[in-house]
């Protein structure tokens, strides 16, 4: 029998004096009138199961071993995780890939001349996190460098951004054939790969300078949660214009021994960085810094070292940079454990977050995996007691993210057809468990049911709800983010158009990537008491199963009109700093109209529901809200990217991780293209804002 809930626990959870702090609501969008009481039941007791104690088992076991892509430490959190959701009742799939991987082999840098000096290149080990001693961390590496040896004068170039190369340039300052020292910040990390090979440097050494999370903000590890001189931020470099296994753009890379083959490109024919490049600390940083006898920098380009920065070193210093670094193809496994819904089994709620971590990953990404966990276990526990989604709800855990969202990727590209019918929606989890501050980035039309879940949440560190901490005072709402690039929604959101999110409850995690994210880094510094993933389970928890459990599926249709209006203004804005023309009066009225419909439906939503429609009518209906982000799609891709097909959104492709919100339109402004391209981009948009129009024009019919 459904919904068996018991009365009496729910009784019991309004006796407590702080659960009292928290209204829960009478009515839900989506929901019939009636259903609503069950509905809020159903989450009391879903909230309940998620205990620090199961969180905080399942952040320890993730954790006991470095579990880099491919590796050993891999296969035992693979085997972990689908040990849990099977044992918590989901039906659990493995989803097996070949992916063009490199392994860590060498890197070193050393000073030749003044002197000659090896420079340090892993952590140290410190007896107060005995998990610094593991004999399986490695050195510091940057995955899909160039393999290679050099011997050259150094330049400091910032943090290596475009703008960065471009000051040098103007400055006089010559990069060709030598090696560009940068530090880290401003820009992922591949693009400084990029600008300095593009600006002919030889190779590249990354560094985490104390000015940007290291001795000058604070205590450093394992006194506090700083960066010492040895911390080494790891990360891929790789910058092709798609995601996912580099052979194998639009077509997942399926194994080799599999029955299905798939057409590969060739390595030498795929755009990898050809010079080397290796990170290290600013202790290492420092032998290089405090040697060089250039011009001093421009002011901003100071960092956190005790003299002053040298834009070049002189003929006097010379660096040796070596990095052997082979490539083979890699299995790499995504799990994704099923609970399948009872009357619309092919409409699909996704939840998600990377299992490969650079270390141990404590908070990167194994905050997150241990929190869906979790999520899996309590969900499988309401399904034993005679619960059942409506719709399905699928826990999935992608592999090799760290390389370049690579896992989920090669899952969207495999089943892009089946996700085009029946994904409703993604939220993603990546390091998402890291401190006492709410955050979130969301598609429009999730904006306000992640809003209304954190209403219902109690936050562990007050008697209010995460609401009430989120909320800014003199603010109507909460800030929600526009998702930009850096995890694995790229793949649902900018490649395959599902509405998705990014939510976290987190604070600064300084030594990120690095051998320091520990279980011990974890429970001395972020969270002791491991009551902020069980909290934050519960605003997974609420979303998804509102969605998995609706009438009809509570998208916020009227964000749509209201963001984009506000992301053309700042286009607008933008086009007049750098004094272009940009003609959006149709798009403007095409928005008006787009506000015009939603409003419409949103006003009649709950009489329609009420009205108790046939089970056809609410199929139809949900059919065309599945397909409302797909609107935005275009089979010709951005300019700088046919694999991102959303016009709506985009990762910046100048720093990686922003956001760029109508990126064909905002490309065409930034590079400064033609007006014949700016018509192009601009018609390509409203087309897509027609045919979103078209479809809610299409619920309204339906409706009435």
């Amino acid at each position: 029998m459904k919904h068996l809930f018991c009365a009496l626990f729910f009784i019991a959870f309004f006796t407590n004096t702080k659960a009292q702090q928290i209204t829960l609501p009478t009515q839900l969008t989506g929901f019939m009138d009636h259903r609503v009481p069950a509905q809020v039941d159903f989450e009391q007791q879903l909230m309940q199961q998620h205990r620090p104690e199961i969180y905080r088992r399942h952040l320890y076991n993730l954790t006991r071993n470095p579990n880099i892509a491919g590796t050993k430490g891999s296969e035992e959190v693979i085997d972990y995780i689908t040990r849990i959701m099977t044992e918590s009742g989901l039906d659990v799939s493995h989803y097996d890939y070949d992916a063009w991987m490199p392994s860590p082999g060498t890197a070193s840098i050393s000073l030749v001349r003044p002197i000659r000096l090896p420079l340090n290149n892993q952590e140290y080990i410190y007896d107060e996190d005995s998990y610094t001693a593991h004999p399986d961390l490695l050195h510091g590496w940057n995955a899909y460098s160039g393999s290679g040896e050099i011997t050259a004068e150094v330049v400091y170039a910032n943090f290596g951004r475009k703008e960065d190369f471009e000051q040098l340039n103007e400055m006089g300052v010559d990069v060709n054939g030598k090696i560009v020292i940068a530090r880290y910040g401003g820009n992922f990390r591949g693009f400084k790969a990029k600008f300095a090979e593009e600006a002919g440097a030889a190779g590249l050494i990354i560094y985490t300078d104390p000015v940007n999370g290291g001795y000058v903000n604070g205590l450093t590890y394992p006194d506090g949660i700083f960066s010492d001189e040895s911390a080494i931020q790891r990360g891929s470099l790789l910058t092709l214009d798609f995601f996912g296994d580099p052979l194998t753009p639009f077509e997942p890379a399926l194994p080799l021994d599999g029955d299905i083959q798939v057409e590969r490109l060739d390595p030498a024919d795929v755009a990898f960085h050809t010079i080397p490049v290796a990170p290290i600390g600013y202790g290492a940083a420092e032998e290089i810094l405090s040697r060089m006898k250039g011009d001093p920098v421009p002011q901003d380009w100071q960092g956190g070292l005790p003299f002053t920065y040298r834009l070049t070193g002189g003929d006097q210093l010379e660096v040796k940079l070596k990095v052997d670094q082979p490539h083979d193809f890699t299995r790499i496994t995504n799990v994704v454990g099923t609970l399948e819904g009872s009357e619309y089994p092919d409409e699909w709620i996704i939840l998600g977050s990377h299992h490969d971590a650079w270390g141990f990953g404590a908070t990167d990404p194994n905050s997150g995996t241990a929190m869906l966990l979790n999520l899996a276990e309590s969900l499988g526990q309401m399904y034993q007691n005679g619960w059942q989604p409506k719709r399905s709800i699928m826990i999935a855990h992608w592999d090799a993210e760290e390389f370049m969202l690579i896992g989920s990727s090669e899952w969207v590209e495999q089943l892009r057809d089946e996700l085009n019918a029946n994904a409703v929606m993604y939220l993603n989890a990546d390091m998402s468990v890291t401190g006492p501050n709410f955050r979130s980035s969301a598609s429009p039309s999730l904006k306000k049911s992640i809003m209304e879940a954190t209403k219902v949440v109690k936050h562990p560190d007050t008697d209010t709800s995460i609401y009430e901490t989120w909320i800014r005072e003199g603010d109507e709402e909460p800030v929600i983010g526009n998702l930009g690039g850096g995890s694995d929604h790229v793949g649902f959101y900018m490649h395959a158009g599902i509405p998705s999110a990014g939510i976290s409850i987190s604070g600064s995690v300084p030594i990120y990537h690095t051998n320091f994210d520990t279980f011990w880094f974890y429970e001395t510094y972020l969270d002791s008491t491991f009551s902020y993933g069980p909290a934050l389970s519960g605003v997974y928890g609420v979303v998804a199963t509102r969605f998995a459990d609706a009438e009809i599926l509570p998208f916020d249709l009227v964000r749509y009109a209201v963001d984009i209006s506000d992301h053309i203004s700042t286009l607008v804005y933008r086009a007049g700093v750098l004094e272009r023309n940009l003609n959006t009066e149709n798009l403007e009225f095409l928005i008006s109209e787009t506000l015009d419909l939603a409003e419409k439906i949103q006003n009649s939503m709950h009489s329609y529901i009420e009205s108790k429609p046939s089970n056809e009518s609410l199929l139809a209906i949900n059919s065309n809200l599945i397909q409302l982000e797909r609107s935005f799609l275009d089979d010709d891709g951005l300019p700088f990217s046919k694999w991102q097909q959303s016009l709506y959104a985009s990762t910046d492709p100048w720093s990686g991780y922003a956001s760029w919100m109508i990126p064909g339109i905002r490309y065409i402004l930034e590079d400064d293209r033609s007006d014949d391209e700016m018509i192009r981009e601009i018609e390509r948009f409203e087309a897509a804002v027609s045919r979103l129009n078209d479809l809610l024009n299409e619920i309204n019919i339906l409706m009435k």
